[in-house]
């Protein structure tokens, strides 16, 4: 697919940044969508929040642009805390924002490709929707979706010329670990320890991953590519060997292994 024009979410920082600058050095035109624009960047911010008003917003953009060649889906949050006593409200905004903003961008996508025959769809998953995050039940259960809903998705669209790709990073050094939102319990909650150990750790490992940059690079290629690939991980070694050694173990050996680096 040669450079065409671009629609990226989450474009104000950490990898839909990463991205939309990416994307628009290599020719693309870019317009970054997010709640708060940042100023100061070679690609056309728009202000839109996936959670509203995003019908108005994409077909605002194909007025302007003529056409919609290409969707990067990256705004997203994470939500630490036990599956018990995480507030259900909290929950659902994760799940909210995670996987209904990106359905909802997706669907209003789709009518604008259809009609000029053809699209790529980028949906930035996370390892988390291959492997479960313990205290990251519900920011896993975000990600966990979308691989189904990518999955389903392309065989949908497949007639009409419109390619979907999962992207699945692991841990990344982007704002995205100060801005997670904490559930922590009480101290003398019997989760308290472990939530603790494990966030602090996973919290570590996210700011020494690959830099926001590697997975944009990996966005690009799957976006040119001749023939998309249907998912594609980013990560260290270790981390992307985790996700084949999921589908090859016992789970019972696979949990074991998994525990030790998070205190478990």
């Amino acid at each position: 697919m040669t450079p065409g024009v671009c629609l990226v979410t989450g474009a104000s920082s950490g990898i839909g940044r990463a991205c939309a600058d990416r994307l628009v050095a290599a020719g693309w035109t870019v317009v970054g969508a997010s709640r708060r624009p940042p100023t100061g960047v070679a690609w056309t911010p728009l202000t839109m929040d996936v959670d509203a008003g995003v019908s108005e917003r994409i077909a605002q953009l194909r007025d302007q642009h003529g056409r919609l060649d290409a969707l990067v889906t990256a705004a997203g949050f994470g939500l630490s805390g036990p599956v018990e006593t995480t507030p259900l409200e909290q929950a659902r905004a994760q799940m909210e924002t995670n996987f209904w903003g990106t359905v909802r961008v997706v669907r209003a996508a789709l009518p604008h490709m259809r009609e000029q025959g053809g699209g790529r769809v980028v949906l930035v998953g996370s390892l988390a929707g291959v492997i479960g995050l313990p205290f990251q039940a519900y920011y896993s259960a975000s990600k966990y979706a979308l691989e189904g809903f990518g999955e389903a998705l392309a065989y949908e669209v497949a007639p009409f010329g419109i390619a979907v790709t999962l992207v699945e990073p692991g841990n990344a050094a982007t704002g995205f670990t100060d801005n997670r939102r904490r559930s922590d319990p009480d101290p003398d909650n019997p989760y308290a320890a472990a939530n603790d150990k494990a966030v602090t750790t996973m919290e570590r490992d996210e700011r020494a991953g690959v830099p926001a940059e590697r997975v944009a690079a990996t966005v690009v290629k799957a976006l040119t590519a001749r023939r998309p690939p249907r998912r594609v991980t980013v990560g260290t070694a270790d981390e992307r060997l985790g996700a084949f050694a999921k589908r090859l173990l016992p789970h019972r050996v696979f949990e074991r292994l998994a525990r030790g680096p998070l205190g478990l």
